[in-house]
């Protein structure tokens, strides 16, 4: 496999893991604030898809046609890391694919040396090459799907990739409180020993 296969297969990888994480949610569940800044899960796929539509289409002169609203001038600020009642979890999906499919065909037609243009970014950094961009959109969504992780967890207590990830140990509720416990009263030691 050579280095444009790679890194495609990771960030499709990536994707389906951000995906995973909205499945078989309520609509409350996958729209609800999570941490005090208003971290979601679907706003999650949402900001994936919408910053990989423009990375990969705006950046190498491939623009998809998708109109953004919450990207438009004079939009709310943060408006895709969120989605309103008014968004079915149907169109955000739905745009994900897109963007996905969008993304892929750029990363399929180009050379990893490509040059392109990032707009929104400073002078000295804006010009890139594929490969940059390729390797950048990894990092974004992995970061992202990390949130997820953390979110899924929190909301109903699944961890890993899928149900049976060989990555997590199989554990019952009393031992997993067991560890934490362990962990907690780690912190508690370390804290007191540094004051």
């Amino acid at each position: 496999m050579d280095d444009k296969a790679t890194l495609l297969t990771y960030l499709r990888n990536r994707r389906e893991d951000l995906l995973s994480k909205v499945e078989d949610l309520s609509e409350y569940d996958a729209r609800r604030p999570m941490t005090p800044t208003g971290t979601n899960l679907l706003g999650l796929v949402k900001h994936v898809a919408s910053v990989q539509l423009d990375y990969f289409g705006v950046t190498f002169g491939r623009p998809s046609g998708r109109e953004l609203p919450w990207f438009a001038d004079g939009a709310e600020p943060d408006g895709d890391m969120w989605v309103p009642a008014n968004e079915s979890r149907e169109e955000i999906m739905e745009l994900h694919r897109f963007s996905a499919e969008h993304s892929d065909a750029t990363i399929e037609a180009l050379p990893l040396d490509a040059a392109g243009v990032v707009p929104w970014w400073n002078e000295a950094k804006k010009n890139v090459t594929l490969h940059q961009i390729l390797v950048h959109m990894c990092v974004e969504t992995a970061r992202h799907a990390g949130h997820a992780d953390i979110l899924r967890e929190l909301i109903d207590g699944s961890a890993g990739q899928r149900p049976g990830d060989p990555n997590v140990p199989g554990k019952s509720t009393e031992e997993w409180a067991a560890y934490r416990a362990r962990i907690e009263q780690a912190a508690v030691e370390a804290g007191h020993s540094n004051r």
